[in-house]
């Protein structure tokens, strides 16, 4: 939001989809958080790195946000470094993925019906591929 932190990714991102789950509600604000997955080894922060600030919930990827003004950058899997998914209002442009199946939809928010678009719907998270 504030443009501190800028990243860049050296391949386009594998897949994307929405989190469902009460974690990802909670820190996006709405019903669920797209994210996309980068690409092992394609992501690099370019500028602002002293900015990054994580949330490292006991279970779980740790939530990676910009210190100076609270936007959701990425989460990343702190047994695996390379497994990040990222915040996709983050991209400046088109990052050439779409959102291709929705998780952990058993926590899904009773306020805000998950739409009909005939995304797969898992009711935990997504299954490895």
């Amino acid at each position: 939001m504030c443009g501190g932190v800028r990243y860049e990714l050296s391949a386009p991102p594998e897949y994307a989809g929405y989190c469902h789950c009460t974690r990802c509600r909670r820190r996006s604000g709405g019903g669920a958080s797209l994210s996309a997955r980068a690409k092992p080894g394609s992501f690099r922060i370019t500028e602002g790195d002293a900015l990054v600030t994580a949330y490292k919930p006991e279970t779980g990827f740790e939530k990676a946000f910009c210190s100076a003004c609270g936007s959701a950058l990425f989460s990343r899997n702190p047994d695996d470094p390379e497994q990040i998914g990222i915040r996709m209002g983050t991209f400046d442009g088109d990052p050439g993925v779409r959102a291709s199946y929705r998780q952990w939809v058993s926590s899904a928010a009773s306020w805000e019906p998950i739409p009909d678009d005939g995304l797969p719907r898992h009711p935990e998270g997504r299954p490895d591929r």
